[in-house]
């Protein structure tokens, strides 16, 4: 049986030194790489927290065991823990909504889970809602997953029959990017198809009013490049909600360096609006979390692979130890492995550390139609 503490070594240890080199990198600040985490994946910490409390020359000791194992470069310390000072948990620093554009009318784009959860929850925090499918009968189809989420809401006794009503009354279905004309912020919440988006970006730079918001929900791609196909780039901005939108209270705030101030104000002031807590971070790949989780979890199946534990072994010493709702090998399959892979994918590319390089045993899942929960089997039955 392997040592708890040698699974833990393998996969915390590098992934506290990935977010110690994040905020030393000024990408994200204390706050908002500890608020993200917590929120983003239900973590009971921070790692920035999680650092002060083991203390930095342990972790750093720790990592310098680590590499003198592996001699992989992501083991080194962070230059940052030699002369860490503690701070504790911080909360979310994305609070300033000085200058914002007024926002009344929301359009959001896209019918899938995401795009519609989104729908709900700015129809519900008292917006009008426009949101573009691409055909009537998926316009029903958003209308009727809202109404039976109202429905068990009812139910539960936490909304009233009127507001239910209402909050049905504030959505207008269309299946032409025109009808945005007069909306004040879109969020497109489409499938994660860059050139698909540019193309719908392209097209709302058209039809949108001056002024207006566009945000984006990608998880991953760059948004610099979504607003380089139209002529406003200033009015761009990533706004990344977490599935089930419903429930998840994060929502990631990315800015290009050409994204204006007064829109980050708007975005910043419509999520704390809509009862979600901002985080602020740039226009790289990951973000914030799943920069800092998918390594992680691609770490869990190469340390599998190599024998350091069996999945039931590595997700149990991880809960045991680090109190996280559920193992990487439980959330690789709660994710989608397909999901997964994709995303592991864009972070190799953009960072380069062979360490990141997707694990192949994770490809041959996706292979294999493996995907997780959503297909009854991953690297657990279902």
């Amino acid at each position: 049986m392997p040592d708890n503490q040698q699974i833990v070594d393998a996969l915390i240890l590098p992934y506290l030194n990935h977010a110690a080199e994040m905020y030393a990198q000024s990408y994200a600040t204390r706050g908002d790489v500890d608020t993200a985490m917590r929120l983003g994946c239900g973590l009971p910490k921070g790692p920035l927290t999680v650092i002060d409390e083991l203390g930095a020359d342990a972790v750093v000791a720790g990592l310098e065991a680590l590499h003198a194992q592996t001699g992989d470069p992501v083991h080194q310390p962070a230059e940052i823990l030699r002369s860490w000072e503690p701070a504790g948990d911080a909360a979310s620093d994305a609070a300033a909504f000085d200058g914002a554009r007024t926002v009344t009318k929301v359009g959001v784009i896209g019918s899938g889970t995401m795009a519609t959860g989104i729908m709900e929850v700015f129809a519900k925090a008292g917006y009008d809602v426009t949101f573009r499918a691409r055909t009537e009968d998926k316009i029903a189809g958003v209308i009727a997953a809202i109404t039976k989420s109202l429905n068990k809401q009812v139910e539960k006794g936490r909304l009233s029959e009127d507001e239910r009503e209402n909050v049905l009354d504030r959505l207008t279905g269309t299946t032409e990017l025109e009808g945005f004309g007069d909306v004040d912020l879109i969020v497109e919440g489409i499938a994660e198809d860059l050139e698909l988006k540019k193309e719908i970006f392209a097209t709302l730079d058209k039809v949108c009013k001056p002024g207006a918001v566009l945000a984006t929900t990608t998880s991953s791609l760059p948004i610099a490049e979504i607003a380089a196909v139209t002529g406003r780039p200033q009015d761009v901005i990533g706004m990344h909600f977490f599935n089930p939108a419903t429930i998840m209270k994060l929502v990631e705030v990315v800015t290009t360096p050409e994204t204006a101030a007064d829109v980050e104000a708007t975005v910043l002031e419509v999520t704390a609006s809509i009862g979600k807590v901002s985080v602020r971070c740039g226009d790289r790949a990951g973000f914030i979390v799943n920069a800092l989780l998918f390594p992680y979890l691609n770490d869990a199946v190469k340390l599998h692979v190599a024998g350091g534990g069996s999945l039931e072994e590595i997700d149990a010493a991880i809960k045991e130890s680090q109190g996280y709702p559920m193992g990487p090998f439980a959330l690789l399959d709660v994710v989608g492995n397909d999901v997964s892979l994709a995303i592991e994918q864009v972070v190799y590319e953009a960072f380069g550390h062979d360490n990141w390089k997707p694990a192949p045993l994770l490809e041959q899942k996706v292979a294999e139609g493996k995907l997780g929960r959503k297909t009854g089997a991953g690297f657990y039955d279902y």
